[in-house]
């Protein structure tokens, strides 16, 4: 009969028992929160998206992004300059993250060039026709 309904001797006995458990994993999981915490702020320098960074910017250079994209150009070397005097103040979380958009702006800057540099030539290609055409009239109108 008498355990269908434990004393309070009995319960309190079952709690003391597991309360020190409750307090040893509540302190190894903020342990492990703690530790992840200061993982997380020590992000490697971007030494790598800085180096592609510069190589985007040359590769827009030469591709015309002076003459057809001076706005994303300037934009770029902004960015590097800027992610440059992160990385040497240590902030490394910054100077990736802007190492990344001066890239993505020298990208965007390189691809303006090249497409205006192709419509360029089309509308070359297009007067060369017009003219052709013009030519090929006159001679068979005369």
């Amino acid at each position: 009969m008498g355990r269908e309904n434990p004393t309070a001797n009995e319960t309190g006995g079952v709690e003391m028992n597991m309360k020190p458990w409750r307090i040893h994993k509540a302190c190894l999981v903020m342990l492990f929160v703690f530790i992840l915490a200061g993982c997380a702020d020590k992000v490697l320098p971007p030494t790598k998206q800085i180096t592609l960074a510069t190589q985007s910017i040359t590769q827009a250079e030469s591709s015309g992004a002076f003459e057809f994209a001076p706005v994303e150009l300037k934009s770029a070397r902004e960015k590097l300059s800027q992610a440059k005097l992160a990385l040497d103040k240590e902030e490394n979380l910054k100077a990736k993250r802007l190492a990344e958009e001066a890239m993505i702006d020298a990208n965007l800057a390189e691809a303006k060039a090249r497409s205006a540099k192709s419509q360029k030539v089309v509308e070359e290609l297009k007067e060369s026709i017009r003219i052709l055409r013009e030519e090929m009239n006159r001679k068979t109108g005369s």
